[in-house]
């Protein structure tokens, strides 16, 4: 028989309950200190009249209410009115031209203690019919997708690193594009992945941040040469998944945690199943901003549970 699963209990129940309230309050978007107009670059030309962090804050209205550029801006200029801010808002046509170019601040907060970082991929449909009318009718066009690959941290649950790419691109390849995003200062202690990520490049590029890769070998895996930076250490998960089996290494090693970036992929579709851009810049910087509002959810306060005995 298979065992009974493991029963958690929620040991913060009055904070998380207060935290996913507040996540509903539109005052966590709207800061008056905020730098609304840009400053002059010095630069020749016309200067810019909105700064990023307003560009940004347009596109978090639009990206959590899932309003097309015009009412999106028309809601920023009500919450402006009703914060009683008499700041200019910009046209949508502004929005849209700087969206290509926006840089997208995705705040959070750096570990002291070592990063655990969790990684793997979903995809985000671009074009395409609903799966109701591809059911019934058949698909008139092929699908398009955008592949979104992310790295979140084990312990506050918050996204680190994040890539686009299109759906030919595979995981392994983009792995360490996603530790450069780390800041060298900052130490890793672990990179769990599935078993797409078992290849000489991503084990490399762990090896080289002196990070400890918790990546289960393939099926068919055999040893590597040891003549390249992290063989040894992916031979080491071949010989003891060879010994004492995958389900007991990856209760061993903690490989199961990577189920918590399954579930923040899960939470990042709660935003939206497609992207609203056409272009590839503007469809970066939309994924860009969705990820920027989760960990802003996300330091609001999260659920804390641990087993019942």
């Amino acid at each position: 028989m298979k065992p009974a699963p493991q029963k958690y209990r929620t040991t913060n129940w009055k904070t998380s309950n207060e935290a996913l309230k507040s996540r509903g309050s539109l005052l966590i978007w709207l800061d008056p200190a905020m730098t609304w107009h840009s400053q002059p670059s010095g630069k020749r030309g016309r200067s810019q009249t909105f700064s990023d962090e307003a560009m940004q804050f347009c596109l978090s209205i639009k990206c959590l209410f899932n309003l097309p550029l015009r009412q999106a801006m028309g809601m920023t200029q009500s919450l402006l009115h009703l914060a009683g801010l008499d700041w200019q808002v910009p046209d949508y046509s502004t929005v849209s031209r700087r969206q290509k170019t926006l840089q997208v601040a995705i705040g959070a907060v750096p570990t002291t203690t070592g990063l655990h970082l969790l990684v793997d991929s979903t995809g985000i449909k671009m074009l395409g019919e609903g799966e109701w009318k591809t059911k019934k009718h058949g698909a008139d066009y092929r699908r398009q997708w955008r592949k979104v690959h992310l790295g979140i941290d084990a312990s506050t649950l918050e996204i680190r690193a994040m890539e686009v790419t299109d759906n030919s691109v595979g995981d392994a390849p983009v792995l360490p594009a996603l530790l450069s995003q780390i800041s060298a200062d900052e130490r890793i202690a672990s990179v769990s992945g599935d078993g797409a990520y078992d290849t000489k490049g991503c084990h490399e590029a762990i090896a080289l941040r002196a990070a400890h890769a918790i990546i289960p070998t393939r099926k068919n895996a055999k040893p590597w040469k040891a003549n390249r930076c992290g063989a040894d250490a992916r031979n080491d998960i071949l010989r003891t998944t060879t010994r004492v089996g995958r389900a007991i290494w990856k209760r061993w090693s903690g490989y199961h945690r990577r189920s918590l970036v399954e579930t923040k992929m899960r939470c990042f579709k709660l935003l939206g199943e497609r992207v609203m851009a056409r272009d590839f810049d503007r469809q970066v910087a939309e994924l860009q901003v969705r990820a920027a509002v989760l960990n802003r959810f996300t330091r609001r306060g999260t659920p804390i549970t641990v087993p019942v005995l």
